[in-house]
């Protein structure tokens, strides 16, 4: 997909260097078509890094997508500068009369809390709300999926033994629906979490659906029936080294944490971490747009509504 994002967006050149195909501003003015409108709340501590992992899921696409930014104005964030949020993202305030084909609401590592302790519980349940009117297709991932289900379905979060962490194998259910559309039986998916939503309580809500699942990970995958919202509670964005940089995070914190699962070779954190997961990714990332974004949204972008017919 040509993604067009701000000329001088830091996480540009990168993108450019692996050939991805960006379109600038001044070219997306000049091409006569409808792009679709994607906003991302990106919700991670070190924003630039999110920044690049989602856009090059993005890029392998023939539809061409502004990308908006967004940022919780009730945080202070530690990690990204201000520069840099002022200059290329936007608050809910500034965005909330607009409405967007598709949004991602990325993970945030606050899943020991409560929700409710979240200090920006109150503003994200506020944008929550909002997408159902303003966004056609939401794409919720790991915390951000288990905040959605729990918003929007009541579905409780429950904390693990120990951290979820590394590459795991993941069976394809309800074959026939788009999301999964050639995906293999099987496919491996990053996870890195403390806490789960039960498979259990997800089967027993009728307006959800259960896409792909783990015997080790637990749910991976799973959707509202109308495809409006979508939740996944790994990590399809993760690049090669982010389990890696991950693990000697904690490491150096003293933590002691486990060797990510399927993940170095021979479980040596010292050999190249294998990247076995980029098409399923990939594949997963372009079903959404295509069958929930794209066939879905209005032509009108004014006429996205609660009451959008689905597929």
């Amino acid at each position: 997909m040509p993604i067009n994002i701000q000329n001088d967006l830091p996480v540009r050149e990168i993108l450019e260097r692996e050939n991805l195909f960006i379109v600038d501003e001044n070219r997306a003015t000049h091409q006569d078509i409808r792009p679709l409108e994607l906003c991302i709340l990106n919700l991670m501590p070190k924003k630039e890094a999110t920044e690049l992992e989602l856009l090059r899921m993005l890029s392998n696409s023939p539809l061409q997508t502004n990308i908006t930014f967004m940022h919780m104005s009730s945080h202070n964030s530690q990690n990204t500068s201000y520069s840099h949020l002022r200059k290329f993202y936007y608050t809910f305030e500034d965005i909330k009369d607009r409405k967007f084909d598709g949004m991602i609401i990325t993970g945030a590592p606050v899943e020991k809390l409560e929700y409710e302790d979240v200090d920006y519980w109150p503003e994200l349940c506020q944008i929550m709300e909002w997408t159902r009117s303003h966004v056609t297709s939401t794409f919720h991932i790991c915390w951000g999926a288990q905040a959605g289900i729990y918003y929007h379905y009541g579905l409780q979060k429950y904390m693990l033994d120990h951290k979820l962490s590394g590459v795991f194998s993941h069976k394809v259910q309800h074959r026939r629906e788009p999301l999964v559309r050639g995906f293999d039986d099987y496919f491996l998916i990053p996870h890195s979490r403390y806490t789960e939503v039960r498979a259990e309580d997800i089967r027993a809500c009728k307006e959800l659906k259960i896409l792909a699942e783990s015997e080790e990970a637990g749910v991976l995958l799973c959707m509202s029936l109308d495809g409006r919202r979508i939740f996944i509670f790994g990590h399809a964005e993760y690049d090669r080294n982010t389990l890696r940089d991950e693990y000697y995070r904690d490491l150096n914190k003293g933590i002691r944490p486990e060797i990510p699962v399927n993940y170095f070779p021979g479980d040596d954190p010292n050999k190249v971490p294998l990247l076995q997961w980029r098409a399923a990714s990939q594949n997963l990332y372009s079903n959404w747009l295509n069958y929930y974004v794209y066939q879905l949204t209005p032509y009108r972008i004014e006429d996205i509504s609660e009451n959008l017919e689905p597929m």
